[in-house]
């Protein structure tokens, strides 16, 4: 499910997709609903930069579409990183060369998908990224110090 367990709590996982294909982002939106995430989708690289700036702002994760009108994914993602911003991305998108998918993981991205893609694919890939996002801010357990030799 899209639940994940911190502390006592229950969190349920918010997802930012940024996808211009309405038909497509409606689709993608509805599965992964299905699959049990908040979601929130937006049509453009700036509104992704304005939502994600919100105090407010609560998402674990960004599936992001690299060709968008206007501000396209490769310079979204640059930005976020450049604000510090640390949220995880994945990108979603046609663009599916070699070059491209270097690309995108060097300005940050923490995985690529290509389109055509299987959603089953999609959501595993998703949740992997928000399990080790997750273990990433968790502190490592400490237990009793074991000291060898004379230091």
């Amino acid at each position: 499910m899209g639940f994940s367990r911190s502390g006592a709590t229950l969190h349920r996982m918010h997802l930012l997709v940024v996808e211009d294909d309405a038909p497509l982002a409606d689709g993608l939106c509805r599965n992964l609903e299905m699959e049990g995430f908040g979601l929130e989708c937006v049509g453009t690289g700036e509104a992704a930069l304005e939502v994600l700036a919100r105090p407010s702002s609560v998402f674990d994760l960004v599936i992001l579409d690299i060709m968008l009108p206007g501000l396209d994914g490769f310079d979204v993602c640059r930005q976020l990183r450049a604000d510090g911003n640390r949220i995880p991305v994945l990108f979603l998108t046609a663009r599916g060369s070699d070059a491209d998918r270097i690309l995108g993981l060097q300005v940050g991205a923490d995985d690529y998908l290509t389109k055509p893609f299987l959603v089953e694919e999609l959501v595993l890939r998703v949740r992997g990224i928000l399990r080790r996002s997750e273990w990433a801010q968790t502190p490592a357990p400490t237990g009793p110090t074991v000291k060898v030799g004379e230091h």
